[in-house]
């Protein structure tokens, strides 16, 4: 196992951008402490083949632009905020509104900082401070993010600190595609989802605050199913968000910080499998619906439904809603989280 930390660029005010290689006995990674953005993540397929199996760039420009959160982490909030506005003990925080009236994914602000890094025996951990106040967010807020390859996973563990009652909910925004990040089409990779309910959302993707069961619907992944099987359904879910663009509710979440098992997605063609294990109570599934990513690796273009991410986190516009778990941290209540991306044998 080993860690090498290699130039990767410049930002305009000359400060260097630095790609750190993560390399075990049978995965390998990129990460870099611009936005503590995951790079590339090759694993065998069961011919012993390695491929790169995420979508993302091979500069510095295009990750300082990155529209599709490729590789990202996504703070100090993922996902929507309705209104881009929340109240704290009666004080109100107003947001950049940045898709339709709604907050998305904090203005994608975090993934565009340069974070202090630090090397393990295999592991990266990067550390980034807000101020109070950045992007409408109340608190001076620490944060620390670690990738840790093994031969078997990638660990992300993420901890954050604040000084006053704020919204933390930090996810990796990576695109992944079994076949190969240059394979196009998802459809036919075969996705379980240990998730019995979903959060219902209106038009513009905004939950309701309904929980709903997914029995019956095209968002029933219980029983491992093809992606492409019910992408173009009619139920009104799908068409809201022109495939799937939803979270789903963990069976067995309570909160104590144990690791569920939220799912794993498998590719016959190749036959690699991915697991995810989380202790968060949600887990997006976006199959990049509406993608067109120029300027990707080897210079590609990404098309729609040419990969799909899977976001751990708390449950979007979590702090409109009072049955849904809540994603306020500050004193006397740090932020942890850990999601695990397990690749096993091949089938």
């Amino acid at each position: 196992m080993s860690v090498v930390k290699e130039y990767f660029g410049r930002l305009a005010d000359g400060r260097e951008v630095s790609l750190y290689k993560i390399r075990t006995d049978r995965l390998y990674a990129e990460v870099t402490d611009l936005g503590a953005v995951l790079v590339r993540l090759e694993t065998p397929d069961r011919d012993g083949n390695m491929k790169d199996i995420v979508l993302g760039y091979e500069d510095v420009e295009h990750y300082l632009e990155n529209p599709s959160c490729f590789g990202a982490v996504v703070g100090p909030s993922a996902n929507r905020i309705a209104g881009a506005s929340f109240v704290i003990d009666g004080e109100e925080f107003h947001l950049p509104a940045n898709e339709r009236g709604n907050n998305l994914h904090s203005d994608k602000m975090f993934y565009k900082r340069l974070h202090d890094a630090q090397i393990g025996e295999n592991s990266v951990t990067f550390r980034l401070n807000l101020p109070d106040g950045d992007a409408g967010f109340p608190g001076s807020r620490d944060f620390s993010v670690t990738y840790t390859l093994t031969n078997e996973e990638l660990r992300i563990d993420y901890k954050a600190i604040s000084d006053k009652k704020t919204v933390i909910n930090l996810t990796n925004h990576s695109y992944f595609n079994l076949a190969g990040e240059d394979s196009g089409f998802i459809g036919d990779q075969i996705l379980k989802l240990n998730c019995s309910f979903a959060t219902k959302v209106r038009a513009d993707l905004i939950p309701t605050g309904e929980i709903v069961p997914v029995e019956g619907t095209p968002l029933d992944f219980r029983k491992a199913k093809a992606i492409g099987k019910d992408i173009d359904s009619d139920d009104e879910q799908m068409k809201f968000a022109g495939g799937y663009d939803h979270n789903f509710v963990i069976d067995g979440y309570t909160g104590d910080g144990s690791l569920l098992a939220a799912g794993e997605v498998y590719d016959p063609a190749t036959g690699r499998v991915m697991e995810v294990l989380t202790t968060v109570p949600g887990i997006q599934f976006y199959t990049a619906n509406g993608m067109v990513a120029e300027g990707g690796k080897k210079g590609r273009t990404y098309g729609p439904r040419s990969a799909y991410a899977l976001e751990t986190q708390f449950f979007p516009d979590n702090v409109h809603h009072d049955n849904f778990p809540k994603a306020i941290f500050g004193p006397g209540r740090d932020y942890v989280q850990t999601t695990v991306y397990r690749f096993p044998a091949c089938r």
